[in-house]
């Protein structure tokens, strides 16, 4: 390393290769564990912006501040699961240059993902489930559980490739933050290489696979409540739409998709092959 307060981007590439190589070599048990917490972490923050920003989301004027709002907010959860230790199957995407290192093998990587991905799920649901059941939707005069299933709503509606381009230009930004976190020397420089580039995805309203985890769900476990319902104004064609079905098929499969394209070829492979491999 140099004797700087960063790593430069070769420094980084290799620093990435050994993160993968360490987290590919976990129990599948931690693996799934380490999942959760971070799917956990991701849930919170997607609450808290919600709460944060959802008075002016229903406000045509305000909604571009709304987001912004929201994405400072949502910020806080990468900084929770790189600092305080978790695995997003998002930046794990990033193992790819382990793989193209040929220190990991694809087996091992896709091995990996499934157990961290099922841990996100898990532990997006769970913020979702205990979110409902605590009655914070009941915010605002039901209004924040009325924004909540309108974005959920809205998620479920995409046509296939919106949310797949979502989903790439997502986690290209995603993988980034996480790229920059790691040539952050101090916590206070990893801080700051997350929050902007966060900031940045949830202001454009990509779309991120384990960030809508928590979305989603809890917009469809809120449904069963007909105050929610009648603050939502959500038609019934809308309401019918928004089913763990088309969470699956409408969203979570093109998003995951993007992001892993996103992740794996515009950060990792190019990275990779910029600062890593050898010429010939």
């Amino acid at each position: 390393m140099n004797g700087k307060n960063f790593n430069t981007p070769m420094e980084i590439a290799e620093h990435t290769v050994g993160v993968g190589v360490k987290k590919v070599n976990k129990s599948w048990i931690k693996q799934l564990f380490v999942g959760l917490v971070a799917g956990a972490f991701i849930a919170f923050a997607a609450e808290g912006s919600n709460m944060a920003a959802f008075n002016l989301f229903g406000n045509p004027d305000a909604y571009g501040l709304g987001k912004a709002l929201a994405g400072a907010i949502f910020a806080t959860g990468l900084m929770m699961v790189v600092i305080a230790g978790g695995d997003l199957f998002t930046g794990n995407n990033l193992i790819i240059l382990s793989v193209l290192e040929k220190k990991t093998t694809i087996s091992q990587m896709l091995r990996n993902w499934f157990f961290v991905y099922i841990g996100n799920f898990i532990g997006s649901v769970l913020i979702a489930y205990m979110i409902v059941e605590s009655g914070q939707l009941h915010s605002g005069a039901n209004g924040l559980a009325a924004v909540t299933m309108k974005i959920a709503s809205y998620k479920v509606s995409l046509s296939f490739m919106q949310a797949f381009y979502l989903g790439v230009m997502c986690n290209w930004i995603v993988c980034l933050a996480v790229w920059m976190a790691y040539g952050a020397k101090d916590v206070a420089g990893k801080i700051l290489a997350m929050f902007f580039p966060i900031w940045l995805f949830v202001t454009s309203g990509f779309e991120h696979s384990v960030a809508n985890m928590y979305y989603v769900p809890v917009g469809i476990l809120a449904k069963a409540n007909a105050e929610y319902v009648e603050a939502s104004h959500l038609s019934a064609e809308k309401l019918a739409n928004l089913n763990w079905g088309s969470f699956i098929t409408n969203n979570l499969i093109p998003v995951t998709l993007g992001n892993i394209v996103g992740g794996v070829v515009f950060v990792g492979g190019i990275y990779w092959f910029l600062y890593l491999k050898k010429d010939k």
